[in-house]
C-alpha cells in the first residue's frame, strides 16, 4: 500500500466509522469547525485494530528508525499496545517485535511502583497520540523519554488538522504540528492530515455540499 492510497483509505475509514463528520463543531479552541475528527470513537476491537494497521502503515512509510512506541496517558495507552501488535504482523518488518510503553498519570506507590509500564525506555522512542493540539501531551512525553535516557525519534498522529492557534486577530505563524516538530527537533508523522480530507471532499459527491465551507475554514486558519 503506499503512502496516498493509506491515506486515502484512513480518511474513508474515519467517516465509515462516524469519527470524521462534518457540520458544524464548537472545537476546543472555541472556534465553529466545518468538520471534527474524534478518535474515541474508534472504540471496538474491529476499528481500533484496523486503526492500529494504519498507524503502522503511515510509520513504516516514513522510513522514521525507532526502537519502540511510546502511549501518553490516557490515549495513547490503547494506540501503543494496538500498534505494537499491528507492527509485528507488518510484512515491511520482517516479523520484528517492537517493544512499547505508557505512563499513568499518577504514580504508583506499590508493586513495581513509578509511572511507567511496559518494555523499559530505551533507544529511539516514537511518541504515539491521536492528535496535536497545544503539543502539551509530547512535552510531557518528551520530558519521560530524555529521563529515562532515551531519545524522542518521531511523534505519530492519526490527523494533522494543518490550523494555526490563537486569536483571529493574532494567529500563530506555525501550526501545533510545525511547532512541535521545530522545538523538539523531530519529525511528527500523521496518517492523514486535513489536504486528506480536502481531496476526499473533491472526489466524494456525497460530500460535495462541505467542500466550500472547509475550504473556506482553511483559508482563514490553515498552514
Amino acid at each position: 500500500m503506499t503512502d496516498t492510497t493509506n491515506r486515502a483509505a484512513f480518511v474513508r475509514f474515519s467517516l465509515e466509522q462516524g469519527v470524521l463528520r462534518f457540520g458544524q463543531f464548537k472545537v476546543k479552541s472555541g472556534r465553529i469547525s466545518p468538520y471534527f475528527f474524534n478518535a474515541g470513537l474508534f472504540n471496538s476491537g474491529l476499528s481500533v485494530g484496523r486503526l492500529a494497521q494504519f498507524y503502522a502503515q503511515a510509520l513504516v512509510d516514513a522510513g522514521v528508525s525507532f526502537d519502540m512506541l511510546f502511549g501518553p496517558a490516557y490515549k495513547g495507552i490503547p494506540l501503543s499496545t494496538a500498534t505494537a501488535i499491528a507492527l509485528a504482523q507488518h510484512q515491511g518488518l520482517q516479523g520484528r517485535d517492537v517493544p512499547f510503553a505508557f505512563n499513568r498519570k499518577e504514580a504508583k506507590a506499590h508493586g513495581e511502583g513509578g509511572s511507567l509500564v511496559g518494555a523499559p525506555l530505551q533507544g529511539k522512542v516514537v511518541i504515539i497520540d491521536d492528535v496535536i493540539t497545544a503539543g502539551t501531551s509530547v512535552r510531557e512525553s518528551v520530558d519521560i523519554i530524555r529521563a529515562a535516557g532515551a531519545e524522542p525519534a518521531a511523534v505519530l498522529i492519526a490527523l494533522d488538522r494543518m490550523e494555526r492557534a490563537g486569536p483571529d486577530d493574532a494567529l500563530s505563524a506555525h501550526s501545533a504540528v510545525q511547532d512541535v516538530a521545530q522545538t523538539y527537533g523531530i519529525p511528527v508523522v500523521s496518517i492523514a492530515s486535513l489536504t486528506d480530507i480536502m481531496t476526499e471532499l473533491d472526489g466524494n459527491t456525497e460530500l460535495a455540499e462541505h467542500r466550500q465551507t472547509v475550504a473556506a475554514y482553511r483559508a482563514k486558519y490553515g498552514i
